[in-house]
């Protein structure tokens, strides 16, 4: 089994193995809403922080076996999202290190990037697709149970985040056999907006 790394394509947006030219759309995206990487997130893509983690992503060495994208609406490269700690022999891979600049959140950008990635996943022969979020984010869990992903449970101080939070991280899953139902959700919700 392997997961090609290349472009990924639907009506509502284009995913791009992130590179050099999405460096400034992102950096842009990244400050719209500075607060959320101090609370939500376990790395930091502001100020001094962004360059590093940037080159991280880009290079797939963020969590190890990692295929980061760039979210491009419109030609331009409003957030990111990636498939991380790939393990082809367990078949598993993690959606994650996914941030939406604000204007871009509530409407079909993270279903249609959703879509895609587990798409992805399950297409190149994964048997499980699971997410990561920080148990303080409620935004986010509620997003990702409406996409139709089980609620595993709450890895309690999981990690500590770059602010020195010990976090604890919720994880949520589909398994291939589920795919089919979560992707006929997905794609109705999709045909739904605009």
């Amino acid at each position: 089994m392997t997961i090609e790394f290349g472009p990924l394509e639907n009506r509502h947006l284009r995913l791009e193995p992130l590179a050099e030219r999405h460096r400034e759309d992102l950096r842009h995206a990244c400050a719209a809403d500075p607060d959320i990487w101090a609370s939500h997130y376990s790395f930091s893509m502001l100020g001094d922080h962004f360059e590093a983690n940037f080159a991280k992503l880009a290079s797939g060495t963020l969590t190890g076996a990692d295929q980061a994208y760039a979210v491009v609406v419109g030609g331009v490269c409003v957030g990111m999202s990636s498939l991380l700690r790939i393990d082809l022999a367990n078949g598993a891979a993690e959606i994650g290190a996914t941030y939406y600049r604000p204007d871009m959140r509530g409407g079909a950008v993270n279903p249609a990037a959703k879509r895609l990635l587990f798409a992805h996943g399950f297409e190149s022969g994964l048997g499980r697709v699971y997410l990561c979020v920080d148990a303080l984010n409620a935004r986010s869990r509620a997003a990702v149970l409406k996409l139709g992903a089980v609620q595993e449970g709450i890895l309690r101080r999981d990690r500590v985040i770059w602010t020195g939070r010990k976090r604890d991280t919720v994880v949520f899953s589909v398994l291939e056999d589920e795919w089919p139902a979560v992707r006929a959700r997905l794609d109705a919700r999709l045909a739904a907006l605009p």
